[in-house]
């Protein structure tokens, strides 16, 4: 069986592939074309968000695939800005309209801070009252799952304490040279599942001779090495490209990585993202 086929399942039962496809950078008018690639090539969970920019692209994507939507799972994000619950409950519906896919498999809060001071101050209250109307939609079917993304352990808590329902999801960096093993573990422990957002490193691993010697070790490219780390940690796995070839490539993980090897990938300390160190993703501030 393909890792394209394999699912974890959520703490409320929903399944979700543990391989696909994120969209970050991919312009909205040719997302279409690569979610369609992504459908043909077998791939079944797309990533988007609202600071996308490319939520119609994608939804036009899904409807012109091919495959009926049941057998889809797409998330999408909330604007890491919005803390307020009549902006969260306008967002999903707008989210709603622009994907126009019938309903959301997996809706995040995209940060626990406004990108501009991520990692900065606590904004507690303004992510309960998000929380609050990603709850309410979720109630009313109009999302199957509910999570978060970049949440630390005191982001995480006070969705846990306040909270009416345990967030199913947390997305986070995760790739060889940045391994957050303690938080993995916590949200674990919680029942939360890890999603591993750029397990590429954005590229900047490609350049890594010990993972280059690795990976030659298996036979498989550097990319293929660290999907096939951010999989074997219990991760959902979301390289992101729009060329079908890469796509095709990066599904090719059916192999397994020694728990030695692991080891050496899960101790790298490698966080130069180069040119895309200014990203509050990245960088952190």
């Amino acid at each position: 069986m393909s890792v394209l086929d394999e699912t974890y399942t959520l703490s409320n039962g929903v399944t979700i592939p543990r391989l696909g496809l994120g969209t970050w950078f991919i312009d909205d008018d040719k997302a279409a074309g690569a979610v369609k690639a992504a459908i043909g090539v077998g791939y079944r969970n797309i990533d988007t968000a609202q600071a996308y920019g490319n939520e119609r692209g994608v939804g036009e994507g899904v409807r012109g695939s091919g495959v009926p939507r049941e057998e889809l799972f797409v998330s999408t994000k909330l604007a890491a800005e919005i803390k307020d619950y009549d902006q969260a409950v306008a967002a999903i519906e707008e989210s709603l309209a622009l994907l126009d896919i019938g309903y959301i498999d997996l809706m995040l809060i995209h940060a626990p801070q406004p990108w501009e001071d991520f990692r900065g101050g606590d904004y507690f209250e303004g992510n309960l009252a998000a929380w609050r109307a990603l709850e309410e939609a979720l109630e009313a079917g109009k999302v199957r799952a509910i999570g978060v993304s970049n949440f630390l352990e005191r982001d995480l808590e006070n969705i846990l304490e306040h909270g009416a329902v345990v967030p199913h999801v947390n997305q986070i960096l995760v790739h060889a040279g940045n391994t957050p093993s303690g938080l993995i573990d916590y949200c674990g422990g919680k029942g939360i599942l890890v999603e591993a957002y750029s397990p590429i490193a954005h590229g900047k691993i490609l350049d890594n001779p010990r993972v280059g010697a690795i990976a030659a070790g298996y036979g498989v490219s550097v990319p293929q090495l660290c999907i096939r780390y951010t999989l074997q940690l219990g991760t959902v796995s979301l390289p992101k490209t729009a060329n079908p070839e890469h796509m095709r490539v990066n599904s090719r993980v059916d192999f397994e990585i020694s728990a030695g090897d692991m080891g050496v990938l899960r101790d790298l300390d490698e966080r130069d993202y180069g040119e895309h160190s200014a990203f509050p993703v990245y960088s952190g501030k």
